[in-house]
C-alpha cells in the first residue's frame, strides 16, 4: 500500500461509508486515516468500523489509523415553537435561562457559562452564523440583544460567541463515557473540541494516560491567543476551519491556516486542515476548481493531512472523493514550486542529537539521490523529527510499537512499518534493506539512509546515521 504522494488523506466514516466493502475501496483509493465523529452515530457503529478496519489492516499488512473526534460541548437555543421564528434587522430580543418556550420577545438560551461570559458589545451568531445580534445589556440571568442580520431561528440552533473565553471544559459528561469507549476499542487518536487554552489539552492526556494521541481542533478565536502552548501540550493539530469562519471574518482564514500550519512544522507536530474541502462532492461526481484549489494550497502549506467530512461520511461519492483528492495532492507535490516551499519554509534544527541527525539525514538522501531515509523508532519521535524537515524521498518508519506505527500513518510522507527492533549494527542495515525492498521503496542499486539509536531500542536515543546499498 505504498501511496505515490507525502500528504495524507483523512477520510470521515458514516452511513456512506459503514460497509467493509466500502470501507476496502476507501482504504485502496487512497484513504489513510479514518475518523470517527462522534457527534454522530452510536457505540454499536463505531465498535464495528474499528473491527472492519483492524481486519483490513490485517488483510493489506498495513497500519491504518483510527481518529475518534469528541463532539464537545454544543451551545443551542432551546425551544423555539412549533414555527421558525423571523427575526428582522434593529428588532430587540432578550435571551434567558428560562425553559419555556420562545416568545415574540424573548428565546431560551439554557447555557449560564453565556452569561457569564456575555460583554456589552459582543456578538451572538445563529445556525453558523446566519443570524447575528448585538449585545446591548446582560446580567447574570438575562441578555438583550439587537438583530444586526435578519433571519429565521429554530429549536436548537447553534450559538456561537466570537472572542469570549466561556467559563467551560470543553469535555461534557457525554464525551468523558465517548472517550472510555473509543480508548476501549483502541483508537490512536483522540480530536478535542472546543479547546480555548493549552489546560485544556492537559485535562484530556491526564485521561488519556498515554493509550492514543491527543490532537486540538482549533476553532475558536480564543485558541488562536494560545496557539503555541496549545501546539506544545498536544500530538497534533486540526485546523477546524468551518467553526473558525463562523466566529471570524472568512478572509482571516486563509493566513491564519498558513500561520497555524507553519507553526506545527517548527514545533514538529502532525497536522490536519478540514472542512468544506471537497463540499460540492457530497452531491457531485466532481469538485469545483475553487475547492480542487483549496486542497492544492493546503499541500502547498506543507499540511501533513487534508480531510473529507461529509464528502466520505454521507456523501453520494465517497470513493471519487478520495480518489479526486489523491490526485490534486500529486499534482501539487509534482510541481517544482512544492519543493521549492518545503525548502524554503525549512527551520534551523535545534541543538540536539536528534535533530542534527535528522537534519544531516535529509541533506544526504537529497546529495546521493536515496531511495529513502529509513528511522528506527519507539515513540514515533524520531519519525517526525525526519517529517518535519520535509525531505524530498519517503521516511519509512520501522517501530516494534504497533500503535506507533498506526499514529505515524498521519504523519507526511510516513510509510509506518511494524518490525522487530534491530539486535546490532548489520542487523539494522539488512532489516532496513529488507524491509524498504519489501514494501517497494526501494529497489536493488539504490541506497537509504538510515537513522537508530544506540543502545538499540532505547527510546530518544537517535545517535546513528547509516547509508546503506540495497
Amino acid at each position: 500500500m505504498r501511496r505515490q504522494r507525502f500528504t495524507k488523506i483523512v477520510a470521515t466514516l458514516g452511513p456512506a461509508s459503514s460497509t467493509p466493502e466500502r470501507l476496502r475501496e476507501l482504504f485502496e483509493a487512497g484513504a489513510d486515516v479514518f475518523r470517527l465523529n462522534f457527534s454522530h452515530g452510536v457505540p454499536d457503529d463505531h465498535r464495528k468500523r474499528v473491527a472492519q478496519l483492524r481486519a483490513l489492516e490485517k488483510k493489506y499488512n498495513h497500519p491504518i489509523a483510527i481518529l475518534m473526534d469528541l463532539q464537545g460541548p454544543k451551545l443551542r437555543l432551546g425551544v423555539i415553537g412549533k414555527q421558525p421564528m423571523e427575526l428582522k434587522k434593529g428588532q430587540k430580543l432578550r435571551f434567558d435561562m428560562d425553559p419555556k418556550p420562545a416568545t415574540a420577545k424573548r428565546v431560551p438560551l439554557l447555557h449560564p457559562e453565556i452569561f457569564k461570559a456575555a460583554k456589552a458589545d459582543g456578538l451572538l451568531l445563529i445556525d453558523d452564523g446566519k443570524v447575528r445580534l448585538r449585545i446591548v445589556a446582560h446580567d447574570k440571568d438575562t441578555i438583550d440583544a439587537v438583530v444586526e442580520v435578519a433571519g429565521q431561528i429554530s429549536d436548537r440552533k447553534g450559538v456561537n460567541l466570537p472572542n469570549l473565553v466561556l467559563p467551560m471544559s470543553p469535555m461534557t459528561p457525554k464525551d468523558r463515557k465517548d472517550l472510555d469507549f473509543g480508548l476501549s476499542l483502541g483508537v490512536d487518536w483522540v480530536a478535542l473540541s472546543f479547546v480555548q487554552h493549552a489546560h485544556d489539552i492537559a485535562e484530556l492526556k491526564k485521561l488519556v494516560a498515554g493509550r492514543a494521541a491527543v490532537m486540538a481542533k482549533l476553532e475558536k478565536p480564543a485558541a488562536i491567543d494560545h496557539l503555541d502552548e496549545i501546539i506544545e501540550q498536544s500530538d497534533g493539530i486540526m485546523v477546524a476551519r468551518g467553526d473558525l469562519g463562523v466566529e471570524m471574518p472568512p478572509e482571516a482564514v486563509p493566513p491564519l491556516q498558513k500561520r497555524i500550519l507553519a507553526a506545527c512544522r517548527v514545533a514538529g507536530k502532525p497536522a490536519i486542515v478540514a472542512t468544506q474541502m471537497l463540499d460540492s462532492m457530497v452531491h457531485s461526481p466532481t469538485p469545483t476548481r475553487a475547492e480542487a484549489s483549496d486542497v492544492a494550497t493546503a499541500v502547498y502549506d506543507g499540511t501533513d493531512a487534508v480531510m473529507l467530512s461529509a464528502e466520505s461520511a454521507s456523501g453520494d461519492y465517497p470513493i471519487e472523493a478520495v480518489t479526486i483528492m489523491d490526485r490534486i495532492i500529486r499534482a501539487a507535490e509534482g510541481d517544482p514550486l512544492y519543493r521549492r516551499l518545503m525548502d524554503a519554509s525549512r527551520h534551523e534544527p535545534e541543538a540536539t542529537t536528534a535533530d542534527a541527525i535528522s537534519a544531516a539525514a535529509r541533506q544526504c538522501a537529497h546529495t546521493l539521490s536515496a531511495a529513502a531515509i529509513v528511522t528506527y523508532t519507539n515513540t514515533g519521535s524520531t519519525t517526525l523529527r525526519a517529517a518535519r524537515e520535509r525531505p524530498d524521498v519517503r521516511i519509512l518508519c520501522l517501530t516494534p510499537n504497533p500503535d506507533t506505527a498506526r499514529r505515524m500513518a498521519l504523519t507526511w510522507g510516513v510509510h509506518p512499518v511494524h518490525a522487530e527492533d534491530a539486535h546490532n549494527f548489520a542487523d539494522m542495515v539488512q532489516r532496513a534493506v529488507s524491509v524498504a525492498r519489501k514494501e517497494e521503496l526501494a529497489k536493488e542499486g539504490e541506497r537509504l539512509v538510515i537513522t537508530a539509536g544506540v543502545p538499540f531500542g532505547t527510546p530518544g536515543a537517535t545517535n546513528i546515521l547509516r547509508i546503506a546499498y540495497v
